[in-house]
């Protein structure tokens, strides 16, 4: 049965009956390329995640030099075999490596689309799904993070914060007009640390996410509009109230003196770029790299570091577990449990327990936003 092209990504949205393709191969593999697309964006799948996809298959197929109808799974062996050996890339990129592949071919043998059909006219042949399980690596456990990847101890954080002070003093004392952003990256870089935000989360805030709390004053809430989102979701949404004391005086600093310098009257966003509307991520990266090295301090810290050492620290200071688990958007406790360091898990399984087992005065539930 032929479905003439008629759902997204099929052959015949891209291919047009009767009329000789001038470079076949060429032509239709990036049909195929973009009918795939087509097809992981009708599912609600991020941009990015498309985009990757897409440079994935094309990296297989500059690497084997043959177009997709001609794949085996030898091929695929080893260019992973090679990815895994020379680049040193880490289990989890290979996998979505494969896993890539996988959902290429899954998508151009699939009789909905007609591919297989379109390249036996046009070629002779048409192609096979070339990742399978006995070629590709096993998901074995939930969490495959980085085994150096760690929150900062209490003295650590305080020194980096520290560097970050002294930087921006240093560079100020000089006449340059440098300490601007090296201010903004401080006071990022606190901020991520005071409300357990990931990367992405603190550089997306916009000047109107910041709001007041009862308990907390002007900063005593914090929006966080862009979390890590499911597969085919939406940015996941969640509302961090401000915990620690100093964290209103940074924010207020930042609003009040200093943002206002980098000429940001129609520009909402709290961290602005010099030459555009928000800090990139690479420009986050490398001073964060710059100001580790500079410290001595190993490469197990990151950027995320900050939301490890949030909970970590507030497990260690007494805060319940489960205002914790909520403040970092985690929907399950076990989750945040990852983030703690090893001497901490037991405490916060006990605490826990004793959490759930009682119930919390109304106010104090209300104040952890914890209220039904």
């Amino acid at each position: 049965m032929r479905f003439n092209g008629s759902i997204p990504g099929a052959a015949g949205l891209h291919l047009v009956d009767g009329v000789a393709l001038l470079r076949p191969e060429e032509q239709v593999f990036e049909a195929m390329l973009t009918g795939f697309a087509n097809q992981q964006l009708v599912r609600n799948l991020a941009r990015t995640t498309v985009e990757g996809r897409e440079n994935t298959v094309k990296a297989l197929a500059a690497y084997v030099n043959v177009y997709p109808w001609l794949w085996t799974p030898a091929m695929v062996d080893e260019w992973l075999g090679d990815l895994r050996s020379l680049r040193d890339l880490r289990r989890s990129t290979i996998r979505s490596y494969s896993e890539a592949v996988r959902a290429f071919c899954h998508f151009v043998t699939d009789p909905l689309y007609e591919w297989t059909v379109t390249c036996e006219e046009q070629f002779g042949t048409h192609p096979v799904q070339v990742v399978h399980e006995w070629n590709t690596a096993v998901h074995v456990q939930d969490n495959e993070a980085d085994a150096k990847k760690r929150a900062f101890t209490k003295a650590e954080l305080h020194a980096f914060f520290a560097h970050c002070d002294d930087e921006v003093a240093r560079i100020r004392a000089f006449g340059r007009k440098g300490w601007l952003p090296a201010f903004r990256d401080a006071t990022l870089f606190k901020t991520a640390y005071a409300y357990g935000l990931r990367r992405n989360e603190t550089r997306m805030l916009d000047a109107a996410d910041f709001g007041r709390n009862p308990y907390g004053g002007e900063f005593g809430r914090c929006q966080v509009r862009f979390g890590k989102a499911k597969k085919g979701s939406p940015p996941k949404r969640r509302g961090v109230l401000t915990v620690f004391d100093w964290t209103p005086d940074v924010l207020d600093e930042w609003f009040t003196e200093v943002r206002p310098q980098f000429g940001t009257d129609n520009n909402p966003a709290v961290w602005p770029s010099e030459r555009g509307l928000r800090i990139g991520c690479q420009r986050l990266n490398s001073r964060f790299i710059a100001y580790r090295k500079a410290l001595g301090l190993d490469d197990g810290l990151d950027f995320h570091s900050f939301r490890r050492s949030y909970v970590t620290h507030l497990i260690e200071d007494g805060w319940d577990p489960r205002f914790v688990q909520e403040q970092v958007g985690h929907e399950h406790a076990s989750t945040t449990s990852l983030y703690t360091n090893p001497r901490e898990l037991h405490q916060m399984g006990e605490k826990l327990q004793v959490a759930w087992s009682k119930r919390e005065p109304e106010r104090v539930r209300r104040v952890y936003g914890l209220a039904s």
